[in-house]
């Protein structure tokens, strides 16, 4: 997000969308460099709202480090141009609050749009957003993500055009779609970067052939990646700048941010939580290994565990259901799991010093009964320091959370044609 222009300094410098700095003189008493300060400052609130989405002023000011008295002039002034406009709607995730709603601020949604889509473990969810990362219409249908690519990737690319037709939004109007998946994916390439988590699409092209699909910019990334951007931006973790977001469910992954932007390692590799050995001698592991955590605490290995127990079939929602509802061997399975995950985020903890660790996925919803031991597990095997001031929260946005994340990326790269035509016009107004 842009900041406020230093002042004080001999030479200050200002963040552009492309993610150049440029440094300029601080002689402002000039005209020009008066006017270009003031053309400065109203692209970065045209950029903090591009990323925020709908904002108050007081949003706003507090976000940019400008006065509220500036940004009620600039606010003025980016109004008089028609780049941004009043709304009473929430933004991306958020919920209206009780009484009358405040009024918001947001970019003028029909400069463009933004479609996301999550391929999860058991269903495709589309959804489409808009520039104040209002959600206009989603779409969830069940399937199987280790099914055949192709026949997955048409039939979201069919629901796809379903879901813009229910918004109203023009496919002229897509700024770019994000792809959720789970497993690692290589980013350069647009594929997944595994044979062996997803065989099936592994020597698939899928950022390429979604695009191919719907006539429009694609961009990939691993599904636990984008829980964590959406729950750090709008979720549980908002206001935090370092975040784990565990997402356990199936398997068990982290997405990273740190310093407030997604860590993906140099590969894209990085959150591959469930495959940290902690059991040398345990079960096989789909990756090759023996004794992956996701052998010992992921959803199938749970359900086997505890059909032995009880003598029928289960799926991890019914071990929830049971667990809420007092059963002694459910309840005792999820407190296993729950000490075994507080053991490897204890690694994550003691290498990356997150602020807030968010659990999401399927697991989360087991609610105290998953994470009070998995908190005790984490401060046992943690330097003191690490734990102190990290929080383990639930999760907020749910199974939404890979789809709105996806939307969150899209948007906040809003540096194309877009960013530019909007930079070009704020600069030629303020000069």
């Amino acid at each position: 997000m842009f900041g406020p222009l230093t002042r004080g300094c001999p030479f200050f410098t200002v963040a552009l969308m492309n993610g150049h700095r440029m440094t300029l003189s601080s002689d402002l008493r000039s005209p020009a460099n008066q006017a270009g300060m003031r053309a400065r400052n109203k692209w970065s609130v045209v950029q903090t709202l591009l990323e925020e989405g709908a904002l108050s002023q007081a949003d706003i000011s507090r976000r940019t480090g400008l006065s509220r008295t500036t940004i009620s002039s600039l606010v003025a002034e980016l109004k008089a141009i028609r780049l941004v406009i009043d709304t009473d709607t929430p933004r991306l995730g958020g919920a209206a609050h009780a009484g009358r709603p405040g009024l918001l601020l947001t970019i003028d949604d029909s400069a463009g749009a933004a479609v996301g889509v999550d391929f999860g473990h058991r269903h495709v969810r589309v959804a489409v957003a808009n520039l104040a990362h209002v959600v206009l219409a989603e779409r969830a249908h069940a399937v199987d993500v280790k099914g055949d690519p192709h026949e997955l990737m048409t039939l979201a690319a069919r629901i796809v055009v379903e879901v813009l037709a229910e918004a109203g939004v023009e496919h002229s109007r897509v700024l770019g779609v994000g792809v959720g998946l789970p497993g690692p994916i290589d980013r350069e390439r647009g594929m997944v970067g595994s044979a062996s988590i997803l065989p099936a699409w592994a020597d698939i092209p899928a950022a390429a052939e979604m695009s191919r699909l719907l006539g429009l910019p694609v961009e990939l990334d691993n599904d636990s990646n984008l829980g964590a951007l959406a729950e750090a931006v709008r979720g549980a973790g908002q206001g935090c700048s370092h975040v784990a977001y565990v997402k356990a469910a199936t398997g068990i992954c982290v997405g990273l941010v740190i310093d407030g932007q997604l860590y993906r390692g140099a590969d894209g590799t990085a959150g591959e939580l469930g495959h940290i050995v902690v059991a040398e001698s345990g079960p096989m592991c789909y990756c090759g290994n023996r004794g992956c955590l996701e052998t010992l605490v992921g959803g199938p290995a749970i359900t086997e565990l505890l059909r032995h127990a009880h003598g029928e079939q289960l799926d991890l929602d019914a071990i929830l259901r049971k667990a809420a509802d007092g059963d002694l061997a459910c309840q005792r399975a999820l407190a296993d799991v729950g000490r075994q995950m507080g053991k490897a985020i204890a690694i994550y903890c003691n290498l990356v010093n997150p602020r807030r660790v968010v659990i999401g996925g399927t697991l989360s919803l087991a609610g105290e009964l998953l994470l009070a031991p998995l908190r005790d597990s984490m401060r046992q095997h943690t330097l003191q320091l690490s734990t102190r001031t990290v929080d383990v929260v639930p999760a907020e946005l749910g199974d939404r959370a890979e789809v709105l994340g996806a939307l969150t990326m899209i948007l906040r790269a809003a540096d194309g044609e877009l960013a530019s035509r909007l930079q070009a016009t704020v600069e030629v107004a303020g000069s």
